[in-house]
């Protein structure tokens, strides 16, 4: 806008009524949106809360994950030394598939190109292929292909492995093999080593379960990194996902009943286009170290941080319970951890859930235009919450693309705060918007709305004022024809 557009105050008091105007629309929004249903916060800090600590420092579940953490895992998944005592060793070799049809452990050893390690064993049999330096790289058939087994464990010892998809992926047995390493029953991988995989589509995937336990895995994709049907748990070992569109993807087509994340434990990096951690159902964390990058970070129904260290760099939403399945109300909770939340700008949300908020303990850290976001009720018990560096012990809501509560100001409509003489924004006061007693405008003494230079009225309801960036506070500037810079 020209400095000879902008007029300057005259009085205090039309300072206050055009501050007043410029909030006007966003509290008749808010009123008509508590009349549509939507629920406000509470603040709960009670004896009952209080009393309701565990020996971990946990607060009982809102609802119930369906993880039993004590037998998420078993010994043998575990178990990261494999018992090579009466195993079989096979070596690759370049247009040969390597075929396992019966219960055991098998070293393979070698590099080959077009060549398929294929399991086809029986319902009841368990299988462990142990990686011992092996290099594969195929064009369009997965490295490894679990046909049928009940269990298959993919361990990798001291060293390097790697595998490798080239070109498009061709379908066997309508399978939908479209992964490096492809399973459609249980798969477990662990070990000391390191694997590295390489694929035009997903990296592992499970139709089943999908677990690890120990080991590194270097994973490169264009489609989802670690993608299972049922669910995707993680006990331990280092996890550094490159590229790719989803991360960790837990997710049935046939049943939203089914997809769900826990994370016991690790050290997890994810770089990815779209979500680095996607379950239909439940993510639960209780412990790790994870450094997640993508428009939405964490996503699921149900999402549980009991503990761990979590930063979210996101151009979406950093976290978001979302409707996804049947099985679970959209609910974030979180009992302990430290979860740093950094947003992209525009319209983003730091934690986003179409349904409650609690946060019963831990840290949570967001920096962003909207800190939270919920449709249904948020409670505050415990912990420590800190918004735009400001610590505070409530939990502010974002309707409508305009903070409410919480001590959050209302942008103006160029993205910039207005000013005051001090150079500072000015306050809400206790977080709510001003209220205009009979709920009219504001009027000048002459019964009239406050004149521009152009002579239309000040800003409409509906379009905040515009203010520049200087610290001398000026009058709005008519944004008629959506200008204002």
């Amino acid at each position: 806008m020209k400095e000879s557009e902008v007029i300057a105050m005259k009085k205090k008091k039309i300072q206050i009524l055009l501050t007043a105007m410029g909030t006007a629309a966003m509290l008749a929004a808010c009123g008509q949106a508590a009349a549509a249903g939507i629920t406000t916060q509470t603040r709960e800090k009670t004896a009952a809360s209080a009393t309701s600590q565990t020996q971990t420092g946990l607060t009982a579940s809102a609802q119930d994950t369906g993880i039993d953490a004590d037998k998420e895992f078993t010994d043998r998944d575990m178990e990261q030394n494999p018992d090579l005592s009466g195993a079989t060793e096979l070596t690759l070799k370049d247009g040969e598939d390597i075929r396992i049809d019966s219960e055991g452990v098998y070293v393979i050893s070698g590099s080959a190109q077009d060549a398929t390690i294929l399991v086809d064993a029986a319902d009841e049999d368990k299988v462990q292929l142990v990686l011992q330096n092996i290099s594969i790289t195929n064009g369009s058939a997965p490295c490894i292909y679990v046909k049928n087994a009940d269990k298959v464990y993919v361990t990798t010892p001291d060293g390097e492995s790697s595998l490798s998809v080239t070109g498009s992926f061709t379908d066997y047995d309508d399978a939908g093999t479209d992964a490096a390493v492809f399973s459609a029953d249980d798969l477990v991988l662990n070990g000391t080593g390191t694997l590295t995989v390489n694929s035009t589509d997903h990296g592992i995937c499970s139709k089943d379960d999908l677990k690890i336990t120990g080991g590194s895995l270097e994973i490169s994709c264009t489609g989802s990194a670690l993608k299972a049907h049922d669910r995707i748990a993680v006990a331990d070992g280092n996890i550094r996902i490159t590229e790719c569109n989803d991360g960790l993807h837990a997710e049935n087509n046939e049943d939203d009943s089914q997809g769900s994340i826990y994370i016991a434990d690790g050290t997890i990096t994810v770089n990815a286009s779209d979500d680095a951690i996607h379950g239909t159902t439940v993510v639960r964390i209780d412990g790790g170290d994870l450094t997640l990058t993508g428009q939405e970070c964490i996503e699921g129904t149900y999402i549980q941080i009991n503990d761990g260290t979590i930063d979210i760099s996101a151009s979406d939403d950093g976290i978001n319970a979302a409707s996804k399945s049947s099985s679970y109300t959209p609910l974030y909770e979180q009992n302990g951890g430290v979860v740093t939340i950094r947003m992209g700008a525009g319209d983003t949300d730091g934690v986003d859930s179409n349904g409650d908020i609690i946060i019963n303990g831990g840290t949570i850290d967001i920096t962003g235009q909207s800190t939270f976001d919920h449709d249904g009720t948020a409670t505050y018990n415990g912990g420590t919450i800190i918004e735009n560096g400001q610590q505070t012990d409530t939990i502010s809501n974002q309707e409508f693309g305009h903070p409410m509560g919480g001590g959050n100001r209302p942008p103006m409509g160029d993205g910039d705060w207005p000013q005051m003489d001090d150079g500072n924004r000015p306050p809400m006061g206790d977080g709510n918007l001003p209220q205009m007693g009979d709920g009219n405008l504001p009027q000048m003494d002459d019964g009239n709305l406050p004149q521009m230079d152009d002579g239309n009225n000040g800003p409409g309801m509906g379009r905040p004022p515009q203010w520049d960036d200087s610290t001398e506070q000026q009058l709005p500037r008519d944004n008629e024809h959506g200008e204002g810079q």
